[in-house]
């Protein structure tokens, strides 16, 4: 996908001049862009698409995307009960709760948000979580909507390798249908939606500069990890019909297997979420490609040797397995690069300078980009709206707003 126009450092520098930092802000140009993106790749499917609200994290934004995108897509893939609510409130429907919980709290609020009008289901992969949903459906007088989750990791050699995430225990058809009937057997809960998330194809980049090889070799691991999860996904959809349950919802695949995850025949939907600010890990596929469109810029506030700048804080440090991929990415002036004896910090990160660079001068911003999408939002309480060089709003993250789920 061709970028709509250049970005450089001198562009955004000008816009956010004079505003206090460290600030975050969206390039509405490239969301939107992305947003049309992601719809154009479901044209040829007619799958329609769930947006992973916890990549994005901002109530404005989500419903932007509803309203430039349209009909492709369709319902929020929500994160925590308490963010469902809160989504609920704000007039979003037809919320799937993609991590399960049992405790009390969640059980009466998600009991609250169905019988206030809007269709909620939450993810369940055992008979402990399916009894607690019950009870509470139960107890409100309601039937409670539950999503199963299978797990779609690819497992080319037994148990011995696992490619993917750990999630569901529910592998095959016949364990899936097990716990299905059990729940045939509870008052106030139905399984109505099932739910896989392929990790291993989603969210690995495939497509990285200068590493054509390693490229090559993801590439084949993907594919024949499609290939079979297809086979087994299709199964376990086939065995529960089979079995007497109603599926409304087959959700599968996230914003790096768009166009894979859309050929399942057993597929209904698919989910994006991180297509839609871009992140640093989400910058080098194959199949699709996003504009990064959200950002964090940094002030300048030393220059300790003549190929060093420090900018004050900067240690925004994604969640996962520790390693640094998982740094913020130094996106304008080009070429800035960590020292690996420090990093991003807390209070202060160190950049190195390309040879023949013009250092920024002190109190100039740097830009920088998270390593992943939705995590950006829990640094800042707002988000500055960039349109058309210009700043055209100021919205509130969900720390804005004065929430924390996780």
């Amino acid at each position: 996908m061709p970028e709509k126009s250049a970005r450089d450092y001198h562009y955004y520098r000008d816009i956010i001049k004079g505003r206090r930092l460290p600030l975050a802000f969206v390039d509405l140009d490239r969301f939107d862009a992305n947003v049309a993106y992601v719809a154009g790749t479901q044209k040829r499917s007619g799958k329609t698409i769930r947006v992973a609200s916890k990549s994005i994290r901002c109530p404005d934004l989500i419903g932007r995307v509803f309203d430039k995108g349209g009909p492709a897509f369709r319902g929020i893939l929500a994160f925590t009960v308490e963010e469902a609510a809160l989504l609920a409130a704000r007039g979003f429907d037809d919320i799937i709760v993609a991590y399960p919980t049992v405790q009390r709290s969640d059980m009466d609020l998600i009991a609250s948000v169905a019988a206030g009008g809007p269709r909620i289901a939450l993810v369940v992969d055992s008979l402990a979580q399916l009894q607690c949903l019950a009870q509470a459906g139960r107890q409100s007088g309601q039937v409670l909507e539950a999503c199963l989750e299978i797990d779609m990791s690819y497992r080319p050699m037994g148990r011995s390798i696992h490619l993917g995430v750990r999630r569901s225990p529910l592998r095959e058809a016949d364990q899936a249908v097990r716990l299905a009937r059990r729940a045939t057997d509870l008052e106030g809960v139905r399984i109505t939606a099932v739910m896989g998330y392929e990790a291993q194809i989603a969210s690995v980049n495939d497509s990285v500069p200068g590493q054509g090889l390693k490229n090559a070799v993801l590439r084949m691991v993907k594919q024949r990890s499609m290939t079979e999860l297809m086979k087994r996904r299709q199964a376990v959809i086939q065995a529960l019909e089979e079995a007497g349950c109603t599926i409304n919802i087959v959700n599968g695949g996230g914003s790096g297997s768009l166009k894979a995850t859309a050929m399942d025949s057993a597929v209904t939907e698919v989910t994006a979420g991180s297509a839609f600010f871009a992140p640093g890990l989400f910058r080098h596929f194959h199949e699709v490609t996003f504009q990064p469109s959200a950002f964090f810029a940094l002030q300048v506030v030393r220059r300790p040797a003549p190929r060093l700048i420090t900018c004050l804080g900067g240690g925004y440090v994604a969640s996962g397995e520790v390693g640094p991929n998982k740094l913020p990415r130094p996106m304008l002036p080009p070429g800035l690069a960590y020292i690996g004896m420090e990093g991003a910090g807390e209070v202060q990160t160190p950049l190195k300078l390309p040879a023949g660079a013009h250092a920024p001068d002190i109190g100039d911003p740097v830009f920088f980009q998270h390593a992943k999408a939705g995590e950006l939002c829990e640094r800042f309480n707002h988000l500055l709206l960039v349109k058309d060089g210009g700043i055209v709003d100021r919205v509130d993250t969900y720390r804005g707003m004065g929430h924390a789920f996780l």
